[in-house]
């Protein structure tokens, strides 16, 4: 088995596989609810947008709750202080996650207009606010949550809600949302006929610009003005969860130190940058071909896995920074569980994530199709 270090580097690539695969599976059916009330015209055309991801929305859940699973299990004093700091912000995120179930299940019940399109819009709240939610806390991260530990190793946040709204922590909201969109644009471009193709592929290509000059803009504020955190002293990566035995200095522009040792990093927020753009060069030649689709399909996905690598490679090692104790701020390396943790967790993911890899593969496969009004119409006591 792995030692101890390799045990917490490969849950720290664990994690971030599973944000990653979260973003591009549930990400994009966030992003497909967002687009609902502005690229369908009508009752069926809605009907067409939501049966896109009919039949994957609830699987695609699975990965949420894996991520926090093993958030929990591998760190779970970040899982404490996350979830402590940003209360309200959580609660909010889970109500809206609770609301999309729903609106999915309950807006075709009754043939009413009024019903459908409040249920309509609930999905839009529903879709939306969890990914606003996400960059700002992002945005927070990256900034320092304002967090202690007693001598008891008992966790304080002492900032507020309002704080939680910088201008970084809004601009990292503006990225999250505009990634979600762009993914379920080019979701749809593939998936629906030629009028809602049309309308998703336009809205695509406004949000390709604005997502790659936010993401452009926010790197430009760690440059110029965000401060970074830095660990001055020498660190145990070997040793046990002592998070406050460590040196920590806030330092400008320190989230770009990884960049400066390896210059390969690079490639990852270019990679988000110049797939953003040619998932709206792709979608902007409208052209009918399946293959061209699924580029932009493929491109979007990228993106968003640059920007996620992006961030982790960034923050390395730092999960998440204290703004008002910087020696609290809790690394890979001094706030995981025990090896002997870590080793069966592995032992459980080794197993069922190729499980939840397989069987959404299988579902994808099985139920790709192009979704049409006629359809629809033809299926239309059984269709969402």
């Amino acid at each position: 088995m792995f030692d101890y270090e390799i045990l917490k580097l490969l849950w720290w690539g664990i994690i971030g596989f599973l944000l990653i695969a979260f973003t591009l599976t549930d990400g994009m059916d966030m992003g497909v609810g967002g687009l609902l009330p502005f690229i369908a015209k009508d009752d069926l055309q809605r009907r067409v947008v939501i049966n896109t991801v009919g039949a994957h929305w609830d699987g695609n859940q699975v990965w949420f709750i894996t991520a926090g699973a093993s958030l929990f299990a591998a760190w779970p004093m970040v899982y404490a202080t996350a979830f402590s700091g940003f209360y309200f912000a959580m609660m909010l995120t889970l109500f809206c996650l609770f609301l999309r179930p729903l609106a999915f299940d309950y807006r075709s019940k009754i043939e009413s207009t009024r019903w459908r399109n409040n249920w309509d819009w609930a999905l839009f709240v529903g879709s939306m606010v969890p990914p606003l939610v996400f960059g700002i806390a992002f945005g927070n991260l990256m900034l320092g949550v304002p967090f202690s530990f007693d001598e008891l190793m008992r966790v304080s946040y002492s900032g507020s809600f309002l704080q939680l709204f910088s201008p970084f922590a809004l601009l990292c909201a503006v990225v999250s949302v505009t990634m979600v969109l762009l993914h379920g644009a080019t979701w749809l471009v593939m998936r629906t006929d030629d009028v809602v193709a049309r309308r998703a592929a336009t809205v695509g290509t406004i949000v390709a610009p604005v997502l790659a000059l936010s993401f452009i803009a926010a790197g430009l504020m760690i440059w110029l003005s965000v401060e970074g955190y830095v660990v001055t002293s020498v660190l145990d990566t070997m040793g046990l969860a002592r998070p406050t035995h460590k040196q920590v200095e806030i330092v400008s522009g320190a989230w770009l130190n990884n960049y400066a040792t390896m210059p390969l990093l690079w490639a990852l927020p270019a990679t988000a940058i110049c797939m953003s753009l040619l998932a709206m060069l792709l979608m902007r030649k409208r052209v009918k071909s399946g293959l061209t689709k699924a580029l932009a399909f493929v491109a979007s996905s990228l993106t968003c896995t640059g920007i996620i690598a992006t961030a982790g490679s960034s923050m390395f090692p730092f999960v998440l920074p204290s703004s008002s104790h910087p020696n609290h701020s809790l690394l890979l390396w001094d706030a995981v569980s025990s090896e002997t943790t870590l080793a069966i967790m592995l032992i459980v993911v080794a197993v069922f994530i190729p499980l939840i890899i397989s069987y959404t593969a299988w579902c994808y496969i099985k139920m790709w199709r192009t979704v049409t009004v006629a359809e629809i119409t033809q299926n239309t006591h059984t269709a969402y």
